[in-house]
C-alpha cells in the first residue's frame, strides 16, 4: 500500500509539472496575433535591449497587470529596426548604457481599458495621458514605444519622474522651468536630454507630455500603413 501510495504521488507530481510546463510554452493570445500580423519581439532583433512591460505589472497608473501573459513588446518591423538603431547609438556613447521600454505595441482592446479607467477626467483632459480609442493610440498600431535607460545593470536612470507620471513635471516642454525652480536636477533633464538624442537620431518623434513616449510615424501615417492590433 505505501508503495503504491508514493507512485500515485509521484504521478500526480508528474501531471502538474507537465501541466504548468504546457501552460508557460503555450502561446499568449496578444502576442500571438501580433506575430500574425506582421510584429516582431524587439529582442529578436537586438537581445542587449531591456524589456519590462509595465502594464504586464502592477507598476502603472491603472495599479493592475492589464496585459496578463503579453510580457515581450512587439512593434512594426521598421520602429523596430529604428529602435535597434537608437540603442546602438545609445552603446557606442556610453557602453554601460542599454534601453529599457516600458511598452511597445499595444492591443485595441487594451486601449479601451486604459481609457476608461481614467474616467474621473473629462475627455479632453484624459487625452493628455491616453489616447482616445475613438482616435486611436500609435501603440495600437505597433509604431509607438515607451521607454527609459537603464545601465547594464538595470539601475534606470533618474528621469525626474516616474513612468506614468500624469502631471506638468512629466513634460519636456516644461524642463528649462522646472530646472530653474529646482524641481528637476541637472543630471535628470540630461538623462532626457540623452534618450531624445539617440531616439530622435534613430528617427522617432518625441512628444510634449512624456519624456518617455516616442512615435516612429504621425498618427494618419500609421493609419494609413498598419492595420490595427487586436
Amino acid at each position: 500500500m505505501k508503495y503504491i501510495l508514493t507512485f500515485y504521488i509521484l504521478f500526480l507530481l508528474t501531471i502538474s509539472i507537465a501541466l504548468s510546463q504546457g501552460k508557460k510554452s503555450s502561446p499568449c493570445d496578444y502576442e500571438q496575433k501580433m506575430v500574425e500580423q506582421g510584429l516582431v519581439n524587439v529582442k529578436s532583433l537586438d537581445p542587449s535591449i531591456a524589456v519590462l512591460l509595465k502594464y504586464s505589472t502592477t507598476d502603472n497608473f491603472v495599479k493592475k497587470d492589464v496585459y496578463g501573459c503579453m510580457t515581450a513588446c512587439y512593434l512594426q518591423k521598421k520602429p523596430a529596426q529604428m529602435l535597434t538603431r537608437a540603442n546602438a547609438i545609445l552603446k557606442k556613447k556610453h557602453p554601460n548604457y542599454r534601453l529599457l521600454v516600458y511598452d511597445g505595441g499595444r492591443p485595441f482592446a487594451i486601449q479601451k481599458i486604459l481609457w476608461n479607467s481614467l474616467s474621473q477626467y473629462p475627455p479632453h483632459q484624459r487625452e493628455t495621458y491616453v489616447a482616445s480609442p475613438s482616435q486611436k493610440s500609435i501603440h495600437n498600431y505597433g509604431c509607438a514605444v515607451d521607454l527609459t535607460i537603464t545601465t547594464s545593470k538595470g539601475v534606470p536612470l533618474d528621469m525626474g519622474t516616474p513612468f506614468d507620471f500624469f502631471g506638468k513635471l512629466a513634460y519636456p516642454s516644461h524642463e528649462e522651468y522646472f530646472l530653474k525652480n529646482k524641481q528637476l536636477t541637472a543630471q535628470q533633464v540630461a538623462n532626457r536630454r540623452l534618450l531624445r538624442s539617440v531616439m530622435q537620431q534613430a528617427g522617432f518623434m518625441p512628444i510634449k507630455y512624456e519624456w518617455w513616449h516616442f512615435n516612429a510615424l504621425a498618427r494618419s501615417d500609421a493609419k494609413r500603413v498598419y492595420q490595427i492590433i487586436e
